[in-house]
Parts: C-alpha cells; sequence; structure tokens
C-alpha cells in the first residue's frame, strides 16, 4: 500500500529548504567580508577569521545535541525555536560596531542554524512518501552544496552595493518568510520519542572540539610549537577517545557507532567530507586573491565568484537524474576529477592571469561538485535503512560542517605560515603592496587542495570497487 502523502509537502519542502540554505550560506557569506570587517573594525585577518570559525565550530558542537534534543520533544518544535534564534542572531550580527558583539551574534546565529539543520532531513524523511524521499533528500543536499558555495559570489554583491552589515540584514526578511510558511505549512503535532539525553558523552565531545579547534585557532596566532597547544591537541585526542568508549556503552548514545560499519555510508561521507575541505580552501583565499592582489572591486569579486553555483544549480538536478541511469559511485568520481581539474588551475593563478581563466577554473569546480554532490548525498542517505534516516542526515551535516572549519583552519594556517616564510617574519595578515608574498603563500595552500582532492577520489574508486564485490557476493 502507498504511503499516505501529505498535500502540503512540497511548501514544507521550500520553507525548510530556504532555511537549510541561509543557515549553510552563512558559514560562508561572511569570507569576501572580512577584509572590509577587518579595516572598518580596526582588526588584523587572522582575528577576522573568527568571525567565520566561532559560526562554525557553534554548529559542529551543538548539532548532534539538538538532533538528539528534536527526538525527544519533536524535530518541527526545534526547528521553528532554531529558526527564530537565526533571525535574532542575524539582527545581533546586522548591529554589531565590534568584534565582540559580532562573535556573540555569530554564536546566536549558529545555535539557531544547528537546530535546523539538525532537524532538516528528518523533517523532510517524515513529510515524504518513500518514492519521493530521495528525491527531496537530494534537493536538501542542493540547497547545502550551493549555500556553502555562493556565500562569496552573493556576498560580493551586497558588498558591492550596501555596507558589510547588510550581508546579515538580509536574512531578516527572506528567514521571516521561510518562518511563515513554517507555521502555516508544517504539522502542528507530530511522534516523539522521549529518550535519555547522553550528557556524558555530549560533555566529552564538547570538550573535543573545543581543545581541537582552539588549538587551530590559537596556535595560528602563537604558534604550533608552543607548549600549550601541543597539550591542547593531546587532550583533545584523549578526550576524543573518551567520547568513543562512552558511546560504546550508553543505551542512547548520541553517535550510533555501529552506522559506520556501512562501507558505502562511511566512504561516501568522508569523501563529501574533503571535497568541502577542498572547497573552502579556495573559499577563504578568493576574496583575498581577487580583491587584495588584483585590486578587483567586492562586487565584481561577487560576479565572478558566481560562476560556481550557477554552474553547480544547472548540472545538480542533471546529475540527479543521470544517476538513476548510470552507477552514481562512477558519476562522483567523474566529479571529482574535474574539481581536480580545477584545483590544479587554481595552482597556475599569478597576478597576470586573465579573467577567462579564472572564470574557466570557477566554472569547472561548479561542474564537478554538481556531478558529485547530488548522488553522494542520495547514497549516503539510501545506504541506510529507514530507521537509521535521522542518523545518517545528522552525521551528514556534521561532516559537512566540519568540513567547512577544516577547511578554513588549514588553509589559513598553511597561507599564514608559507607567507611568514616567504617574507622573512610572522605574518597574521595579507601584507599591504606586496602581493607576491601572497600569490607564494597561496600556491602552497592550494596544493595542500589538490591533494585532499585526490584523497578523495582515490576514496570513491575504493567505494567502487567495494560496490562491485558486494554486488558479486
Amino acid at each position: 500500500m502507498d504511503e499516505q502523502a501529505n498535500p502540503r509537502r512540497w511548501m514544507i519542502l521550500i520553507s525548510v529548504g530556504i532555511f537549510t540554505l541561509m543557515a549553510t550560506l552563512d558559514g560562508s557569506i561572511v569570507n569576501i567580508a572580512l577584509p572590509v570587517i577587518s579595516k572598518n573594525l580596526n582588526i588584523e585577518m587572522n582575528m577576522a577569521e573568527w568571525i567565520v570559525s566561532i559560526y562554525l565550530v557553534t554548529i559542529c558542537i551543538f548539532l548532534l545535541m539538538f538532533g538528539k534534543i528534536a527526538d525527544s520533544i519533536g524535530k518541527i518544535k526545534v526547528f521553528k525555536i532554531g529558526s527564530v534564534m537565526f533571525i535574532i542572531g542575524s539582527i545581533v550580527c546586522g548591529l554589531s560596531n565590534n568584534l565582540v558583539m559580532l562573535l556573540v551574534g555569530r554564536v546566536v546565529q549558529a545555535i539557531g542554524a544547528s537546530m535546523a539543520m539538525a532537524t532538516n532531513n528528518g523533517i523532510i524523511t517524515e513529510t515524504f512518501p518513500l518514492r519521493e524521499r530521495g528525491y527531496a533528500l537530494g534537493y536538501i543536499g542542493s540547497f547545502v552544496s550551493i549555500g556553502a558555495i555562493a556565500g562569496p559570489g552573493i556576498g560580493g554583491l551586497i558588498l558591492g552595493h550596501f555596507h558589510w552589515s547588510y550581508i546579515f540584514w538580509i536574512n531578516i526578511p527572506i528567514g521571516l518568510v521561510a518562518l511563515i510558511l513554517g507555521y502555516i505549512n508544517l504539522p502542528k503535532s507530530e511522534k516523539t520519542n522521549p529518550v535519555k539525553f547522553d550528557k556524558t558523552g555530549f560533555a566529552a565531545y564538547f570538550v573535543t572540539l573545543l581543545l581541537f579547534f582552539g588549538a587551530i585557532f590559537i596556535g595560528q596566532s602563537i604558534g604550533f610549537t608552543n607548549p600549550y597547544i601541543i597539550v591542547a591537541f593531546i587532550a583533545a585526542i584523549i578526550f576524543f577517545g573518551i567520547f568513543l568508549m562512552i558511546e560504546k556503552k550508553v543505551a542512547n548514545p548520541m553517535i550510533e557507532l555501529r552506522i559506520f560499519s556501512n562501507h558505502n555510508f562511511t566512504l561516501g561521507l568522508v569523501a563529501g567530507f574533503f571535497i568541502f575541505v577542498t572547497n573552502f580552501f579556495f573559499n577563504v583565499i578568493s576574496p583575498f586573491y581577487l580583491e587584495n592582489a588584483l585590486g578587483i572591486a567586492a562586487s565584481t569579486a561577487g560576479y565572478i565568484l558566481m560562476a560556481f553555483p550557477l554552474v553547480q544549480v544547472v548540472v545538480a538536478p542533471i546529475s540527479g537524474k543521470i544517476s538513476a541511469k548510470v552507477n552514481p559511485i562512477v558519476l562522483t568520481i567523474v566529479g571529482l576529477v574535474v574539481i581536480e581539474l580545477a584545483q590544479l588551475g587554481y595552482l597556475v593563478f599569478s597576478l597576470k592571469t586573465e579573467i577567462w581563466f579564472i572564470l574557466l577554473c570557477i566554472g569547472l569546480n561548479g561542474l564537478g561538485n554538481g556531478l558529485f554532490q547530488a548522488p553522494n548525498n542520495t547514497m549516503i542517505m539510501s545506504s541506510v535503512e529507514t530507521k537509521d534516516l535521522g542518523i545518517a542526515g545528522g552525521l551528514n551535516a556534521l561532516s559537512r560542517n566540519l568540513g567547512m572549519i577544516i577547511g578554513v583552519s588549514v588553509s589559513t594556517t598553511v597561507l599564514f605560515l608559507s607567507m611568514s616564510k616567504f617574507y622573512g617574519r610572522s605574518v597574521t595578515t595579507y601584507v599591504e603592496g606586496r602581493p607576491d608574498i601572497f600569490i607564494d603563500g597561496m600556491r602552497v595552500t592550494m596544493s595542500f587542495a589538490v591533494v585532499i582532492c585526490l584523497i578523495a577520489i582515490v576514496m570513491s574508486v575504493v567505494r567502487l570497487i567495494k560496490s562491485g564485490r558486494s554486488s558479486n557476493e
């Protein structure tokens, strides 16, 4: 018997999709505004990076917690509260006239975003019948991918005409529309499954991420050989081990470790993580390359960077349809190879690179991501049982956000360390009048992106081989 289809399911998808897009977008839209914000607030670039980092760290910390709370009190309730908090955080960010206030606003935004991200896949899973579920989840995956990548382009367009605060003000009218649509169309009641929250596991998880990311970002300023930074990394590893032991013993763990025995799920998750890391290398570096090194206006830089999401928007649905006819793993490998070509193109960027070549490489990256993301997200969600869809969705969202923050932290660390080596002294910001130092640092940084993408290709080939063996057994 066919499942009863919710007649308002497509409006629900739009409402959930808009907030998912905005929540993901705000993880990357600030990147292009960092040179402007750092100058306006009179702070160094490495301090300005916290505006991006604190948002992504907060999401990573609270994402799984809100997923568990949503199972107890209701996904829709948590989603609505998160939507309101996101709008409130955007207002605080828009009103900010100093770094502390801006960081507070970003934390509030991130808590709201984590509530929305933790519940979006669950809401869609419960709203759509099985025959349409993969299609709907694919759309949510597209919203996430586009939001993560379109940030610099959209941010550049806003900066070309308005003050940087409008990057946050724009969330308010759009968020209110999504909120109204949600209140009208989302069900007023839903099934809940009250369970005891894993407080001990969350505490270990919280401390692990706090120590790890704190060591990374503070280490950028004081050096990674500092004894306190080394101790923080060691402590993070210890607490992670404690977290894993707790998760194996408790009745209702934060993370169901058994799900990782599914090779298709795990390899797809890790490949997706590596691609978000790769994409955020150029996401972080591109504004400084285009605006500072090449002297291109922020609005023009925004138009150039929009080539990525525009190409991906066109390619993603086509890729989704093709994946139903051919082996989707093969399609992800093709996409990854195209992404790798784009990274090799970024590697040769210089002060004399023509705009057409820059657009070509950015467009290739959009093409590769369009080919990769849709079939990869669908495979991740379809490789688990129906009862594990919520867990799979939460872990998928966590891997994406971890990929973003690792991309931000590793790219800036490598960039500043390599620039310092070329300059002969410590560098924590763009060196005015010395674009050559930035270009040298950018090439070293993008070399890492090339290697990371290559690892993702190898993992996907392994997934293809394992998949072939499983089908022959």
